[in-house]
């Protein structure tokens, strides 16, 4: 024989009590802090890893570009040397070869580095390029 039980679910009768007591709201107290405290923990740490060195890079690279100038000496991102020819807007033109008048135009933003400065070095830097000019 089989017996068939019914279930019958009764409808509260008063108010139910919430997560913060029979008043309801949240709870209040330390709790919620200490809840929150490993994220900015976390946060923190991320700034100062990662955030702020990329931004202080960034800020570098776009002294470097704003300071570039004629007759620099460069190293592009596709692995390309050269001296600045000439500068306009975004674009750079780049002398490859000086005896055949090679130039490239490239973009500013394709500059990786300055290598040497323009009219820099010492006196035995520049003897030795006039000395190995002659030969």
């Amino acid at each position: 024989m089989r017996a068939a039980f019914a279930v019958q679910e009764q409808a509260p009768t008063g108010p139910t009590p919430g997560p913060g007591g029979p008043q309801g709201g949240a709870p209040a107290g330390p709790g919620m802090l200490w809840q929150l405290f490993p994220f900015v923990i976390i946060f923190a740490l991320f700034w100062f890893i990662m955030i702020r060195p990329q931004r202080r890079q960034e800020k570098e690279r776009r002294a470097m570009l704003d300071a570039l100038k004629e007759n620099d000496h460069v190293l592009t991102s596709g692995g390309l040397f050269g001296i600045v020819a000439r500068i306009k807007d975004n674009e750079v033109y780049l002398k490859v070869d000086e005896k055949s008048d090679v130039r490239l135009r490239v973009a500013r933003s394709a500059i990786v580095s300055v290598e040497k400065v323009s009219g820099g070095g010492s006196k035995s830097e520049k003897a030795e390029a006039a000395e190995s000019s002659k030969k």
